[in-house]
């Protein structure tokens, strides 16, 4: 029986193993790294599923036994990695295992940063220098297996995590961070309910198209955002249509990934609303990305026009430039039922002053093609819960 055409390995922007059933290669996986007996960092929804349960029943056969943990919000938060080292060390683990979306992932790289350090996670934020305080030594190795096709953050250098005491999301990042080894394996994702495969692919788009038209220098990211979002615009209805289309959800992991290693560019105004929105309100990133995209490419219109054209040619849209891609993403949105406004989802517009000072101070902010202030972040966010867009 030959393989998949999709089966093959990478080596950008780190090792990766892809295509079906590549996950069967775990345990030899492991032992490459060194692990004997890694934990398995996984979320709440995944952890009682048979896809978690055979990868630990493998494992086991094969001499690895897996420490399991997956108290894991769907924002991580500090505490949530704090809790993962402390059953990390407790059962003498060696290494870990990220397995699920991205705040499994998240929550994965930073229980693998915190192991063998002194400060504080949050003297990591990514500001500054402060990557430089890290005991790299102290680091364990991580084995990343996304299960949706959204984040990216298999081969990002960098978690989102939460910070309940001041309500924010912050970036903490390290270089070491990008996790050792990926498995990029489709039939992990095959099922997963329409309205996530939707979120979370609006969710890579969101990274692609941000950084397509981040300001920064950096063609390689470029190229790589803009052919992400031909793969998106072919094969993300697809996915989102029949859950066991093996190509559209293989397509939808290469897109993902790419989005995360192309926003190296830069992101913008869509996650510096979405990461502020998420802690004040716990919802989910790529949803709120999602609901978000229109406005804030109407905010930014007047410095996008050209890129958007070129985008436009490419994905070959009926309409082209600005206007074609807000159509295609305003039928995506229908296609796919995801609400028009924040209302829609239950946020209202009672915090906009601190919605758009958090905006404005978010480390995306400056990746944005236009420098937006608090004010204009405050009328794109309620433009954003009354539904008000720009004329296409």
């Amino acid at each position: 029986m030959s393989k998949s055409p999709f089966f093959t390995n990478w080596n950008y922007p780190t090792a990766m193993r892809v295509g079906p059933g590549r996950i069967a290669e775990l345990p030899q996986l492991c032992r490459e790294m060194g692990m004997a007996t890694p934990m398995l960092v996984t979320d709440p929804g995944l952890v009682a599923l048979p896809m978690v349960q055979a990868v630990v029943e493998r494992c086991l056969v094969a001499g690895v036994p897996l420490t399991v943990f997956s108290e894991i919000k769907g924002n991580p938060t500090g505490k949530n990695v704090s809790d993962g080292v402390a059953v990390l060390k407790a059962h003498g683990c060696d290494g870990v295992i990220a397995m699920g979306g991205g705040s499994a992932l998240d929550a994965g790289k930073a229980i693998a940063l915190m192991v063998g350090q002194t400060h504080s996670l949050w003297d990591f934020e990514d500001v500054g220098d402060n990557y430089l305080k890290v005991n790299t030594h102290g680091m364990v190795p991580v084995i990343a297996v996304p299960t949706t096709a959204g984040t990216g953050s298999e081969v990002g250098r960098s978690s989102v995590i939460t910070d309940e005491s001041a309500k924010l999301k912050k970036i903490i990042f390290h270089p070491r961070m990008l996790p050792d080894i990926v498995l990029l394996d489709p039939e992990l994702t095959l099922g997963l309910p329409a309205p996530i495969t939707a979120a979370t692919g609006m969710d890579a788009l969101s990274h692609n198209l941000e950084a397509y038209c981040a300001p920064n220098f950096h063609p390689m990211a470029e190229g790589i955002a803009l052919e992400a979002m031909r793969l998106i615009s072919v094969y993300l209805p697809r996915a989102v249509a029949d859950g066991n289309d093996l190509e559209a959800r293989m397509q939808m992991l290469a897109a993902s990934s790419m989005g995360a290693t192309a926003f190296q560019r830069g992101l913008g105004a869509m996650h510096a609303l979405a990461h502020p929105l998420g802690a004040l309100y716990d919802k989910h990133h790529g949803l709120l990305n999602a609901i978000l995209m229109p406005y804030v490419l109407c905010a930014n219109r007047t410095a996008i026009e050209e890129p958007m054209s070129r985008l436009s040619r490419y994905l070959s849209l009926p309409s082209a430039g600005f206007s074609g891609v807000l159509d295609w993403v305003l039928f995506l949105r229908r296609d796919f039922g995801i609400p028009h406004g924040l209302a829609d989802i239950g946020i209202g517009d009672g915090d906009a002053d601190l919605v758009a000072q958090m905006a404005a101070a978010d480390p995306s902010a400056p990746g944005n093609p236009l420098p937006f202030s608090a004010d204009a972040y405050r009328e794109i966010f309620l433009n954003a819960c009354r539904g008000v867009l720009c004329e296409a």
